[in-house]
């Protein structure tokens, strides 16, 4: 059974519906979304492949003509050259303000689509349809669009919010072991900051819900969308509360700028490892109980995911680099580090000014050099 979860954003509000075989229904969901009978679909050439002809022809099937916008896979592509690329193809198809844009994959498409969407002639309406279990329960929903630029990740953007998005658990089929794993990341960290009850779950189900057995992968996908859509809907613009889902990604931002945004460290994975590392480094604080952080770095493991600085590629880091990206994090501010740490499993809190000789301590205690 389908579940849609509704993001309270007032007049720019959209649903999140998560269940099975949306894929097939896509032209009727969006329909009411479009005037022109046509929709750019921005994808990658791996999804598109495999998914393509199923979207076009559920398209078709309410007159929507589907125009491709094909771009290749990889973090490499959310880039200002991927942007004026994707840009330019959508003016050569000649879109106006009444037209839609659909952002057809994982989180690297949909950042780069949203993008594109929210800068083309001052911004125009864009559907997401999410093809990756880290897409469909995080970067698919609350309307942070952006690209990378080589001093960070994320740092070129926009918020522009989408008409609605289309969470398929079926299209999580073809999604590789290593994929499943990464946006596993992002589903326990919703547990770690703010739901005891689900890291809990979580920590029983890790195995179903990788295994993608329906009941746990419904459950796991609709509780992590619950939880960012009401965050979303209380802070939009990560004024406050929003900034604790970017629990361990201070650690991880740094991480992927020393391992260069391919392949060899996924986001999702320096995430897990970026978790691991916030909630060790709240409990060296004095902040949260070493049970609590041993507890953490377990159900992380327990997923296969990276959680020490030696099971990440290009170890051993430098701890003055890693500090020196950290500084560049989104929510520094006066040149003053924040990070989002824990005081207990489920409660996570913004620490602002956070000491960098800490940190840097921390890391060399880690095993940086």
């Amino acid at each position: 059974m389908n579940r849609t979860v509704p993001v309270g954003l007032g007049e720019r509000a959209y649903d999140v519906v998560v269940g099975e075989g949306l894929l097939d229904a896509a032209g009727r969901l969006i329909a009411p979304f479009q005037s022109r009978g046509r929709t750019a679909v921005v994808s990658d050439e791996t999804v598109w492949a495999l998914h393509g002809a199923r979207l076009t022809a559920a398209l078709a099937e309410a007159g929507i003509e589907a125009l491709p916008v094909v771009v290749a896979p990889g973090e490499q592509t959310k880039s200002f050259e991927g942007l004026a690329d994707v840009s330019d193809r959508l003016l050569a198809l000649e879109l106006d303000r009444g037209d839609l844009v659909t952002a057809f994959g994982g989180g690297v498409v949909g950042d780069l689509a949203g993008f594109a969407a929210a800068v083309y002639k001052r911004g125009i309406d864009f559907v997401q349809i999410p093809t990756t279990l880290l897409a469909q329960v995080d970067s698919s929903v609350g309307g942070k669009t952006a690209i990378d630029t080589p001093r960070g990740k994320n740092l070129v953007g926009a918020f522009h919010q989408p008409r609605l998005v289309l969470a398929d658990l079926s299209a999580l089929a073809t999604l590789p072991v290593r994929e499943m794993r990464a946006g596993y990341a992002e589903v326990i960290k919703y547990g770690l900051l703010g739901d005891l009850a689900f890291f809990e779950w979580l920590e029983a189900n890790v195995a179903g819900v990788l295994a993608r057995e329906p009941e746990a992968l419904a459950r796991a996908v609709a509780r992590s969308v619950e939880m960012k859509a009401e965050i979303v809907a209380e802070d939009e613009r990560e004024r406050g509360r929003r900034a604790l889902l970017n629990l361990g990604h201070t650690f991880a931002h740094a991480l992927e700028a020393e391992t260069g945004y391919g392949e060899a460290l996924l986001h999702g994975e320096a995430v897990a490892c970026g978790m691991a590392l916030a909630f060790r480094f709240s409990a060296a604080q004095g902040l949260a109980s070493g049970q609590d952080a041993e507890r953490a770095t377990r159900a992380i493991a327990a997923a296969g995911l990276p959680v020490r600085l030696d099971e990440v590629p290009g170890h051993p880091f430098d701890a003055g680099r890693l500090l020196a990206h950290m500084a560049q994090d989104k929510k520094a501010e006066g040149g003053r580090l924040t990070f989002i740490l824990a005081r207990a499993l489920g409660e996570a809190f913004v620490a602002r000014d956070v000491d960098p000789a800490a940190v840097r301590d921390f890391l060399l205690r880690e095993g940086a050099r």
